[in-house]
């Protein structure tokens, strides 16, 4: 048996709803104290040197740290005449680049470059915003992973920053107002010569406890102008009565500033607008009520265009006449496709749709009649897209489980295709392999797809070590993208498995409800279904069958884990929720009632505790190998989940499997974080999945 770190078991319980709940590990919720840093220390102590000696950690290392620092090109865009692009030649960071044109992306001007930030390289850009002039950026610095950035502005011109600087900021991405907005009053600097001065950002007053931990109270929407005091910003939007209710502008046009309002990650959204010429006060609602999604695309001609699940579970296109309020439909929702969103051209729309969890896209008119499809080719995720309403020009990437991307550029006309070539992105090709597509019955007889990625020579005809990497949940789609961990795993001659299940985006607003707060044990049993389906049919075996899940996918890991412990070799939640009763009071967690449910209300409180892995764990059983992920700095899912789950498990383990916690001390939940560190996280969880089920 394995000689695990102590950890105190504490006597702390609490009667919730009736029943007395015990959290010996609580203690370990708070990360500021000496206990909690020696527990830390004391496992990565006891995990790093059985980590390292893992057989095919170096070749692993290897292989991903080609993959992260391979060339990447990111979706040009175009602001002001000058083509804006994230490029990445093996740097931690990617840079920005800009040019004249989308030919001479390649050899252009390095506009910001976040490797020298810090020396580290734990200083991550998390949001960039270009003017609409293409003069000034603003953007968004987060140090050590976390969600917090200070927002600063640059002069694209010469390069240099000027002095705004705004802190305490996190979701929203900078949104530039027209110098016509009345919330942001005029007093500008007067050496930076642009029409755009004044960007909306979302903030919450400095944090009287841990930044890292506390939860968050009522933030606000604020308008900053370009050279004036942050103390002076004008509120767009606040509600301190409704503290869990956050505010979202969409950068739309001269004329109309549209606002979004929710209260959840993936709750409905009501939609309120005014004219930038009248006061905030001026804001009025176009939808009430928070019950469906309504996602602005664009403006053109005092009309609003909308994607919605109102009266369509597959989405339909919308638009509001923003003088009268009238709504009409300009698409309809799909037969059998889900329309993701769609762009505004000079010209007309782009749709993109999930095809049976791929992409395709579509051009249609403004009256909503179909046009052609474009050339973005089969299987693939649209990674980017970026259109502009003044031209016919469109910019798209595209990905897939075996293409690192591909750049598109096209010109459209309506609903024509008048040009259309790629641009080829330099480096390495990504593995061979082959991918098909099983569908599975479930629990309640419902299909669950799940993609199959098969290495270059698997002809199936023997079982292999298989890595299923699931999530399940927040409306989020499992698409065929391209992801390093997941490709290094292929390219060691593993298969891989993502399955579409209930609780996310890929089928439309029905299948993600099919899988959130009371109904998400169905989530797990989907996996569960996919799992045993693919021993039945001899694609692996459970000796062979590793799990990995990060956020709510960890949650997911997590409770297969507890639930389950039999059908897996390995198992790997990374970052993930894991104690269901008291997500809700740290940071952001509150949000997540939206799918999760609320643990201070008794229904909720039932089911969450029933699956809650945390509150899951048995003394006495024999649980698989288990390598538990996580960053000191995670201010999204806080590490206290994984510490308290992992100190559980070491004192519950009855077998020999290992039961390591690996904690990155400048990281969090994944955002910005350097590519080296990513390489020796990944090597750490392809070693340790390949070890327990004999891939070679």
């Amino acid at each position: 048996m394995h000689d695990y770190p102590s950890a105190r078991r504490s006597d702390v319980h609490e009667t919730l709803h009736g029943e007395v709940v015990a959290d010996p590990y609580r203690w370990l919720e708070d990360a500021d104290a000496p206990e909690t840093q020696a527990f830390v220390a004391a496992q990565n102590a006891h995990a790093r040197p059985a980590l390292d000696a893992l057989s095919s950690r170096t070749e692993f290392l290897e292989t991903v740290t080609e993959m992260l620092t391979a060339p990447a090109r990111g979706c040009p865009f175009e602001k002001g005449g000058r083509v804006f692009a994230w490029h990445g030649d093996g740097q931690n960071q990617d840079v920005l680049v800009v040019a004249d044109s989308v030919d001479e992306l390649e050899n252009g001007r390095v506009l910001l470059d976040p490797n020298t930030l810090s020396d580290d390289g734990t200083s991550a850009v998390t949001t960039a915003s270009v003017s609409p002039d293409g003069a000034l950026l603003a953007y968004g610095v987060a140090d050590g992973g976390s969600d917090w950035r200070t927002i600063r502005v640059r002069d694209v011109e010469t390069g240099q920053d000027l002095d705004d600087e705004i802190t305490w900021t996190k979701w929203n991405s900078p949104v530039w107002l027209p110098a016509t907005d009345q919330s942001a009053d005029q007093r500008v600097d007067t050496s930076v010569d642009v029409a755009a001065r004044s960007f909306s950002y979302w903030c919450y007053d400095e944090p009287d406890g841990n930044a890292l931990t506390s939860e968050q109270g009522a933030g606000r929407l604020q308008a900053h102008v370009v050279g004036t005091d942050r103390q002076a910003d004008a509120v767009l939007f606040s509600r301190p009565d409704e503290p869990r209710t956050f505010a979202r502008p969409w950068p739309a046009d001269d004329t109309w500033f549209v606002l979004h309002t929710d209260s959840g990650s993936s709750s409905g959204n009501d939609l309120a607008v005014r004219r930038h010429a009248e006061p905030v006060e001026a804001l009025r609602a176009l939808v009430t009520g928070r019950d469906r999604e309504w996602h602005s695309i664009g403006i053109r001609d005092d009309v609003l265009y909308v994607v919605t699940d109102d009266g369509a579970a597959r989405y339909r296109l919308a638009s509001f006449d923003l003088n009268t309020g009238a709504q009409s439909t300009v698409v309809a929702e799909h037969d059998e496709d889900v329309l993701l969103n769609a762009h505004l051209t000079a010209t007309g729309l782009m749709l993109e749709y999930s095809h049976d969890a791929a992409h395709r896209a579509q051009l249609a008119a403004f009256d909503g009649t179909l046009g052609e499809a474009l050339p973005l080719g089969e299987g693939v995720s649209i990674t980017g897209m970026s259109t502009d309403d003044e031209s016919g020009r469109v910019y798209a990437t595209t990905s897939s489980f075996v293409d690192r991307g591909t750049r598109h550029i096209l010109d459209v006309d309506g609903t024509s295709v008048l040009s259309h070539r790629t641009l080829p992105t330099p480096g390495p090709a990504a593995p061979r392999a082959t991918t098909s597509r099983i569908r599975v019955t479930s629990t309640d007889g419902a299909d669950v797809p799940a993609f199959v990625v098969r290495p270059e020579g698997d002809d199936g005809s023997v079982p292999r070590p298989t890595l299923i990497w699931g999530y399940g949940g927040f409306n989020i789609p499992m698409n065929p993208g391209f992801r390093a961990v997941l490709a290094a795993w292929v390219a060691a001659s593993g298969v891989l498995v993502v399955p579409n299940l209930r609780g996310g985006g890929e089928f439309g607003s029905d299948w993600h409800h099919a899988g959130t707060k009371e109904r998400k044990q169905q989530v797990f049993d989907d996996l569960y279904a996919v799992a045993e389906h693919l021993v039945s049919t001899g694609v692996t075996t459970r000796r062979q069958l590793a799990l990995h899940g990060r956020s709510n996918g960890g949650l997911l890991a997590g409770a297969a884990l507890t639930q389950r412990p039999e059908l897996w070799a390995a198992v790997l939640p990374g970052v993930g929720v894991l104690d269901m009763l008291r997500f809700d009071r740290f940071t952001i967690g509150w949000a997540w009632t939206s799918d999760y449910g609320d643990p201070d209300e008794a229904d909720a409180f039932a089911y969450l505790k029933a699956y809650s892995p945390l509150h899951n764990v048995r003394p006495g059983t024999e649980y698989p190998p288990t390598l538990i992920t996580t960053g000191d700095h995670d201010d999204r899912v806080v590490p206290g989940h994984s510490l308290k789950f992992a100190a559980a498990l070491q004192h519950a383990q009855a077998a020999d499997a290992p039961i390591l916690l690996a904690v990155d001390t400048r990281a969090g939940h994944g955002m910005g974080k350097p590519k080296d560190a990513a390489a020796a996280e990944f090597a750490d969880q392809l070693a340790f999945a390949a070890h327990h089920t004999g891939l070679r």
